[in-house]
């Protein structure tokens, strides 16, 4: 598995297929809400295994603070570490542009994924595109 900064519109297209098929597909968020109006600031990464996309997320910074964004991993490559990749390149990352604060909405369901790579919950449970979520902020 290679996870890479997009840099074509190749790439984009990629993490946007997985997307669409983890949040669209799979976990009914409206289309117009998971490609919204803040994917042309952001930094996207895309992870592949053999060729194949399989994971995305996206970087930005926002309030002084690196917010982790829209991860997610495609069924057949789940529980294989595909996860815990991609959020250490987007860590990487920040702590290459000096940020050393991260954040992220994380779906209630996924709160033990990333409290094992050391985020802390910081605030009440409030929905995102109907999915319960809570705010989770790592400093490094």
């Amino acid at each position: 598995m290679t996870v890479k900064i997009v840099e074509n519109q190749k790439e984009l297209d990629d993490a946007f297929t997985v997307r669409k098929i983890v949040f669209v597909e799979e976990q009914n968020v409206p289309l117009e809400e998971e490609i919204d109006q803040f994917e042309a600031e952001a930094t996207h990464f895309v992870m592949y295994q053999e060729g194949a996309p399989v994971g995305a997320g996206r970087f930005r910074v926002v309030d002084g603070y690196g917010k982790v964004e829209r991860i997610c991993v495609m069924k057949e490559a789940r529980k294989t570490g595909a996860g815990k990749a991609i959020m250490s390149a987007i860590e990487g990352f920040a702590d290459l542009q000096g940020l050393h604060k991260l954040k992220l909405n994380a779906q209630t369901q996924a709160i033990p994924f990333y409290a094992g790579l050391g985020y802390e919950v910081v605030s009440e449970e409030f929905l995102d595109a109907g999915i319960p979520h809570k705010t989770m902020i790592k400093e490094n």
